[in-house]
């Protein structure tokens, strides 16, 4: 098939129609809103319907709903994008959006994939508003990377403390005023997000995983996981295991 030649016969076409794509700053407007956590700009963009607009959008399939799920992967690659830029952790924000992604071949509906997509950008949101959030507090952005930079190790408070020259009472009270959580319930989440990772991309059996991220052992591992996930680690595996591109080391 000569695809130079159909091209040049579509572009014929649509320079006779008044279909145009949006502004690109329109766009940036909203990523960086997004970004910003900028939650009232984003719920404004909602009740505008501009995901649902047919206007100023590419066609990239001529089945409706497929075509929106192809702009709903473009909005989700964006998004992560552009929050990585503003400071969010790169494996989270690359988690969510796998998340998210995946939740399409679920999808049947245009009213079902509008309400995925506003649940995804106001969950990107909320994070990156918790992010301009804990700025105020130097040493709680400090815990919050070492957590991340350690993530393999046994935290604790004290260490954490020590970190960043404060006690170990005045940091638990710090961190949880401006997170909501304990240092040990952050903890024990990141850990779990982490293993999250490691059972849909690696081959790690549980009690590799759970020695890897120090639990005290594969039972505690197990119980924490299936308290904060809803399910055991073995379910979790079974249901997404090779979701995404294999990995092959933990780190």
């Amino acid at each position: 098939m000569d695809f130079k030649n159909e091209w040049y016969t579509q572009e014929s076409k649509d320079n006779n129609n008044d279909a145009f794509h949006r502004l690109v700053n329109e766009e940036y407007a909203f990523y960086d809103a997004v970004s910003r956590g900028d939650i009232d700009t984003v719920r404004h963009n909602f009740e505008m319907k501009r995901f649902t607009d047919p206007n100023g959008i590419g066609v990239l399939s001529k089945d409706m709903l497929t075509n929106m799920k192809y702009h709903f992967v473009i909005t989700a690659a964006m998004i992560t994008r552009s929050c990585m830029h503003a400071g969010m952790e790169m494996e989270q924000a690359y988690r969510l959006s796998d998340f998210y992604i995946l939740k399409l071949d679920t999808i049947h509906s245009l009213s079902a994939l509008t309400a995925l997509h506003s649940k995804m950008v106001l969950d990107f949101t909320e994070k990156m508003l918790f992010l301009q959030k804990r700025g105020v507090s130097k040493p709680v952005t400090a815990c919050i990377d070492y957590i991340y930079s350690h993530i393999k190790e046994r935290i604790t408070i004290e260490a954490l403390a020590e970190h960043v020259q404060l006690s170990p009472s005045h940091l638990s009270r710090l961190f949880k005023k401006e997170t909501g959580m304990t240092v040990n319930d952050y903890i024990r989440e990141k850990k779990i997000e982490k293993a999250q990772n490691l059972l849909k991309y690696c081959d790690y059996s549980m009690i590799e995983i759970a020695t890897y991220l120090s639990f005290s052992s594969q039972s505690h591992f197990i119980q924490t996981f299936k308290k904060l996930v809803g399910m055991t680690p073995k379910r979790y595996r079974d249901l997404y295991y090779g979701s995404g591109h294999k990995i092959t080391d933990k780190g």
